[in-house]
């Protein structure tokens, strides 16, 4: 199978956050949808290696930041390909708290909402949380980003000419350098499995 017709599916690119006793954290997932209308509710896939998807297992809140297409592939790496176990995410970036006080971006996001968790659904290497949408805020009229827009113009491409033998992540660009990829590897950067690599 050529698993870069994943990248065709129509999702978007965000950035999950949530607090559990003083510690602010999050990280991006690409894994939301409006379930319902009435009552309001989304599902969000939260990979389980992130830090994030425990403290919201442990406090059934998120927030949910909707990027835009003028994100950075900065904001990308630094929510997205650091745990946020040893790092203070929230040190260096622009943020408001909503009023379940937890941590929305206010700079290259068009909207946020918070969420309280209401179902968790067992996907193996994720979680499915459908969550009812209890706030949210437009923030700007820029377009949200989608996937296939992150991987076609923000997404930076790697410097592969160096490197004679291994495998790149099709999602985050991390290379893996050695002559067979084991079967479990999992990408450090974004967690993403090694069907999710190619060979360069």
């Amino acid at each position: 199978m050529d698993n870069d017709v994943m990248h065709r599916l129509s999702y978007g690119l965000f950035v999950l956050t949530a607090r559990e006793g003083d510690k602010d954290n999050g990280c991006i997932v690409n894994t939301v949808m409006q379930v319902t209308s009435v009552p309001n509710q989304i599902v969000v896939g939260v990979n389980k290696a992130n830090y994030t998807h425990d403290m919201i297992v442990n406090t059934g809140l998120f927030n949910l930041s909707i990027l835009t297409e003028k994100s950075s592939f900065d904001t990308y790496k630094h929510w997205g390909f650091q745990s946020g176990k040893n790092v203070d995410k929230i040190e260096k970036i622009t943020y408001e708290r909503s009023e379940n006080n937890l941590i929305y971006l206010t700079g290259e996001t068009n909207a946020f909402l918070s969420a309280e968790v209401k179902k968790t659904i067992n996907m193996g290497s994720h979680t499915l949380f459908i969550a009812e949408v209890t706030d949210g805020k437009m923030l700007s009229k820029e377009a949200s980003v989608t996937y296939n827009y992150y991987q076609n113009h923000i997404k930076e491409n790697p410097k592969t000419s160096e490197v004679k033998k291994g495998y790149i992540c099709t999602v985050c660009g991390y290379i893996y350098e050695g002559e067979t990829l084991p079967e479990d590897f999992i990408c450090p950067w974004c967690k993403h499995p090694a069907e999710d690599f190619r060979k360069l």
